[in-house]
């Protein structure tokens, strides 16, 4: 169980945050998508000075990437198919812990983890990773209808983590995007951190080996341009190989849903088998 005390497969009947129907149950069911588009996201948070040092300064990533990874992929589930309560429950304790994030960046800015700006711009690029990530190596053929309503249904959940003017379309994720744009930098701490998250992962001595790959399909994910700007490593042979195993990968995960989306569809009487 997920979630400490909350059981995120009570009460029956309770679709939490999203439900069945929801573009979030189809996504999040992908572990390709979470881990190619979780790391493309953390690429593009650490890009900007702020979020840099939040993250770097006040989380154990560096000392203990797998524990960090791994919590951080436990609240994506929860807050996603656990119940509402287990759902707010986990945002509440997110949300307590960011309160305490705060400080001045090398180049002189101050930030906190609260601030609007800095909560919106995680939201859209985890959600940002997590579905172009699907799209690309699970659902390639998605009309944009399904992209745009993915970004809509997602807005309460970012608002309940202090996210603020919440995009819900493709075209206004664009458009953060362009904003964004002048404030995001290279720095050597994202060159840290795809060193460590080539390295590490959460499956073991196999997810080892697969790592280099899921770092270099996360990569190609990120907009031409913003590669170049941090100036990423691209490795052409490398991004092949991903891209066919990958793929396969994400097929066969679609065909053995993980334990917490079969208890999900349980719980609303949807059930997958």
């Amino acid at each position: 169980m997920f979630g400490g005390a909350v059981d995120y497969r009570e009460p029956a009947g309770d679709p939490g945050f999203f439900g069945p129907d929801s573009m979030a149950w189809k996504v999040h069911a992908s572990p390709v998508a979470l881990a190619v588009g979780g790391i493309a996201a953390v690429i593009l948070e650490l890009a900007e000075p702020r979020v840099r040092s939040g993250v770097w300064d006040h989380s154990t990533f560096r000392t203990d990437p797998l524990a960090r990874m791994r919590r951080t992929g436990e609240a994506t589930m929860i807050t996603t198919y656990g119940s509402t309560a287990a759902a707010e429950k986990r945002v509440a304790m997110v949300t307590r812990m960011h309160a305490r994030v705060a400080g001045v960046t090398p180049e002189g800015q101050g930030y906190t983890a609260l601030d609007p700006e800095l909560m919106t711009w995680v939201h859209i690029t985890a959600g940002w990773g997590f579905l172009n990530a699907w799209r690309r190596y699970a659902q390639p053929d998605a009309p944009l209808v399904d992209l745009d309503r993915y970004y809509a249904e997602g807005g309460r959940l970012g608002r309940a983590f202090g996210a603020k003017d919440v995009p819900d379309s493709v075209a206004e994720v664009d458009a953060w995007f362009d904003r964004m744009r002048p404030k995001l930098v290279p720095h050597p701490i994202i060159d840290e951190f795809l060193g460590i998250v080539s390295t590490t992962s959460p499956l073991g001595l196999a997810g080892r080996a697969l790592q280099p790959l899921v770092v270099q399909a996360a990569i190609d994910l990120i907009p031409p341009d913003l590669q170049e700007k941090p100036r990423l490593p691209v490795r052409p042979l490398r991004l092949a190989t991903a891209k066919v195993l990958l793929r396969a990968m994400a097929t066969g995960a679609g065909r053995a849903p993980s334990q917490i989306v079969i208890d999900a569809h349980e719980r609303v009487g949807r059930p997958l088998r």
